[in-house]
Parts: structure tokens; sequence; C-alpha cells
């Protein structure tokens, strides 16, 4: 139970700073004092939010050494594929991944791998700006929220999992669009962020932009999603399957004998 609050509290803590570092245009106000420039302060939140996730994780059991390599193994993979397909027209090749192994390993593993997997594959293409720690929190919860997915199995898994892939792809490129949207055009058009603004008419503006600007990429991402998690689930999630349940008879093993 210790370690399942431990779990929920840094879960929450990923939540919370998630909605402030994406919803602050919605509550920005002129009177407020409050400067946009805030991606280095969400960048030095960001990375101890997943290392106390990590470290929750292992504190409740949930991961034991072997689960951490299995972290860095699929870290190193998102690492090679996400340059290869380059984010081009909305191509991706890293978030099936994240899903079906936040699926099979569970939120917290989903959300640590989404969050390292782009920190480092931004390392190796120098991908590393102010939009970085955006980018770690939006993978971030494409991950953890595949791992709080409803129960099912065979082919209804499969097409659950292709339809998250599917708004997944929405919602990440919809977050990611958002946090920079006060940045992306000038400040005397009808798409424009206004701090003046309530933020229903700041979110009408945002869906005219994100319609004008996005939409395409959105499509890409969400169609490659569900074709490669339609291709690949069936066997991938059996493999990865296995490699957990090795993990917890290895450790089963080793408390019996201890």
């Amino acid at each position: 139970m210790k370690g399942n609050a431990r779990l929920s509290l840094a879960v929450g803590a990923a939540l919370l700073c998630g909605a402030v570092a994406f919803g602050w245009p919605l509550i920005l106000r002129p009177e407020s004092g409050l400067r946009p420039e805030l991606a280095p302060m969400v960048f030095a939140v960001v990375l101890p939010v997943v290392l106390a996730i990590v470290l929750s994780e292992v504190a409740g059991g949930r991961l034991d050494a072997r689960s951490l390599a299995m972290l860095g193994v699929l870290a190193a993979v998102g690492t090679i594929l996400r340059p290869l397909s380059a984010g081009t027209a909305g191509f991706e090749l890293v978030f099936f991944l994240l899903i079906l192994a936040g699926r099979v390993f569970g939120a917290g593993f989903g959300f640590a791998l989404g969050a390292v997997t782009l920190f480092t594959s931004a390392l190796i293409t120098s991908g590393v700006g102010p939009w970085l720690p955006y980018q770690m929190l939006a993978a971030g919860f494409v991950g953890l929220f595949a791992g709080l997915l409803p129960r099912a199995e065979g082919r209804a898994e499969v097409w659950l999992l292709a339809g998250y892939g599917m708004v997944s792809a929405f919602a990440y490129g919809w977050a990611m669009d958002f946090a920079f949207w006060p940045f992306g055009v000038g400040n005397d058009t009808s798409i424009s962020f206004d701090p003046a603004l309530g933020p229903w008419q700041n979110l009408h503006r945002f869906a005219l932009y994100n319609l004008a600007t996005s939409m395409g990429w959105n499509l890409g991402r969400a169609f490659t999603n569900a074709l490669l998690i339609a291709l690949v689930a069936p066997s991938l999630l059996r493999l990865l399957r296995r490699s957990a349940r090795r993990a917890e008879f290895a450790q089963a093993v080793d408390h019996t004998v201890g």
C-alpha cells in the first residue's frame, strides 16, 4: 500500500506539472505579473518528477533490476527510432513503443520511458531547446495513460490500443501546439493568443490556429500509430509480457532464496 501511495503521489505530481506547463495560457492574465518564458522552469521540474516516479516504482517493488534494464533497452530503441522518422508529415515511429510498453509495464514505467526517450533522442539529434521539456512531459503522458487503459484481450486489446494511439497522437500534437501557440503568430490576428481574453475565447482561437497549421501532422501521427500498433502489437505484447513475467519470477526466486 505504501508503494501504491508513493506511485500515486508521483503520478499526481507529474499531472500537476503538466497541467501548469501546458495550461498556463488559460490562466495567464496581464495583471498577474507572470512571465511566459517558463520552459527553463519546466525543465527543472521534469527530471525530478521522472526520477520520483522511477524511485516510487522501485520502492513499491514494481521495478527490479531487470525491469530497469528493460527501461534502458526500450529507451535506447526509441532513441534510435525517433531520428529515423524525424516527424516528417507526422510520421513518427516512437509512440507505438511507448504505448505498448506502458500497457505492459504500467503507468509509471510508461511515463518514465516517454520522458527519457524524448530526452536521449534530443541529445543525439541536437534537438535540445525550450520545446524539449514539453516534449518530455507530453510523451510521458502518452505512456502513462496507456498504462491506465481498461482490461482487454486478443483483438479487442489491439483495437483498444490502436484507437488510443490515434487519440494520443492528437492529444500530443494539441499539447505541443498549445505550449507554443502564444509565440507562434503575431499579436494582431484572429488566431493569436490574447492574455486579455477569457479561457474560452482563447481556446476558440487556438482551435482555429491548430486547424490551420497542424491538422495534417496530427492525422499523419494518428494513422502511423494505429497502423504500427495493428501490425506489431500481437507479437510485441507477447514478447514484452514474457520479459515482464521472467523479471517477476526471478524476483520471486531471489526473495525465496534470501
